[in-house]
This record gives C-alpha cells, structure tokens and sequence, in this order.
C-alpha cells in the first residue's frame, strides 16, 4: 500500500488522492491547508480517544468480572446500578445544560430528515450507503406494487409500456406535490427549460409557467435552453429530473423526461459505531 507523508501524516495514496484531487478543489480550501487541519486534529484528538477506548476496556472488563462473580444468582437491578455508579459506568445527569451546532453543516445541525449511517470501516457497506441516498424513482415504482398491476400494466419479463406509461404518471403526481408550477401539471410538460435562472415549463398548448415556489429549482445541468438535468428541492431533499430524448423512456415523454432520482437521504454518516458495537 503506497502512502503519502503529509504534515506528519501518512496517508494511503488513494485517499491523499481523492481528497486533494476531486473532494478539496471547489471548496475554498487548500489541499495542504486541509491536511495541516487534519494534522492537528488528529495531534489533539487522537491521544484523547486512545485514552478514552482503554477507559472503556476498563469498564468492560469490571462489568463482566461482575457478571461472573453472580453467576448462577438471581439479578438484581439495584445492585447492579449502585455497582455501574461505583465504577463510573453510569452518572448523575447534568443540569441546566445546552447546546449549540455552530459551524456545522445544515444537514446535521438544522434540517430534520432522514439518515443512513454505516460502519466506514466496511468498504462495501459505505460504498452501498453513498449509494442508496439517491434512488430512481421511476425503477422503484415499475419494480414495486407502489404501481398497480391492473388490467394490462402487470410486471413482464421485458419492457412493459403500459406499465410504463402508469409510472410516469405516477412520478407526474409526485412531482405535482412535492414541486408544483403555478398552473397546470407536470404532466402536460412539453419542455424544462431555465430562463432568467429561474425554472421555465412549457405545458400542452405553448403555456409557459414556473413553480408555484421558485426556490424549489436549485440547479441545472447541461444548456439552459435545453438541460440534461433539474434539481429540485423539497423539505431538504432533492429531486432530479433527468431529460434525455434518446433514452427508451425519454424519446416517447412529450418532454423527454427519461427519470426523476430521488434523494432518500439528507446525509451518509460514516461512523466507527457499528462497527465497534
């Protein structure tokens, strides 16, 4: 495994790599400023979480030289909490005691949303969890009974068009809730377009209107006029709708809309905790 020397530190390559080269640049930050950043956290906290993991050791150890000594014993709750005080393991609770989250991102700190958390210690389990916070949309409606199996839109082996034609309907009536224009359904969209910076659809018969909320478009890729993708926004997770009019799906949506991924997660949190526990 190659490693690199950097601000004290050996960093494995692949990751010196992706945080100097792909994570770092965009952000405002130095890739040398974040490892000097890195460096001292590392200096100040890793003494202290070595000290803190031989604590646990320590009370780990008391706490199951307890349990063999009674071995056999009937349990008794109130000796083993006057035991758990003893040694430390359990504590008074604090008083008048508060909590702020400056500097945090607001993922963490402000908005109220689902989370996946994951050992980072299993590669593939991170890797599947980065995965799983973007999903489509579409593929879990076609896939599951969410869409109804009635009369000619059952699953097939192949392609099912009819089943298909449900599903994109269905998808219209998730972006009519979550995103709604100021007239009319997305359903009847012709065209995404961006003008001015703000989100343009075109609906049957050559209306133009937005979104009953325009700070729901956040982004866009590709050309304004015509965008390969739009994001969207609703309640802290986001919502992309991909146009491709060469796409199986896209090249028959009257708007080449060809899926809308959906973000199931507001944040992966890559932890030691489960894998510890």
């Amino acid at each position: 495994m190659e490693r690199i020397e950097v601000a004290g530190l050996q960093i494995d390559k692949a990751l010196h790599d992706f945080v100097s080269i792909e994570a770092v640049p965009g952000t405002g930050l130095k890739p040398d400023a974040f490892w000097r950043g890195f460096a001292l956290l590392v200096g100040l906290f890793g003494p202290r979480n070595l000290a803190l993991l031989d604590a646990r050791d320590s009370l780990q150890q008391q706490i199951d030289g307890w349990h063999a000594e009674r071995r056999g014993h009937a349990f008794d709750m109130a000796d083993y909490q006057a035991f758990l005080r003893e040694i430390g393991y359990q504590v008074e609770a604090p008083t008048d005691v508060s909590i702020t989250t400056p500097n945090v991102d607001d993922e963490i700190a402000t908005i109220a949303g689902p989370q996946l958390v994951v050992p980072v210690t299993n590669a593939r389990y991170a890797l599947n969890a980065a995965n799983a916070r973007w999903g489509s949309l579409y593929d879990a409606m076609y896939g599951t009974d969410a869409v109804a199996e009635d009369g000619d839109a059952a699953r097939t082996r192949g392609y099912n068009p009819v089943r298909g034609k449900h599903v994109v309907m269905a998808a219209r009536d998730v972006l009519d809730h979550a995103a709604p224009l100021t007239e009319g359904s997305h359903a009847d969209a012709t065209l995404y377009a961006v003008t001015d910076g703000a989100l343009a659809v075109t609906l049957k018969g050559n209306r133009v209107v937005g979104l009953a909320k325009p700070g729901q478009f956040v982004g866009y890729t590709g050309a304004a006029a015509a965008p390969s993708a739009i994001l969207l926004v609703h309640n802290g997770l986001h919502l992309e709708i991909v146009i491709d009019r060469t796409h199986l799906i896209g090249r028959d949506d009257p708007a080449g809309v060809a899926d809308v991924q959906v973000e199931a997660a507001v944040t992966t949190i890559m932890d030691c905790e489960d894998s510890v526990s």
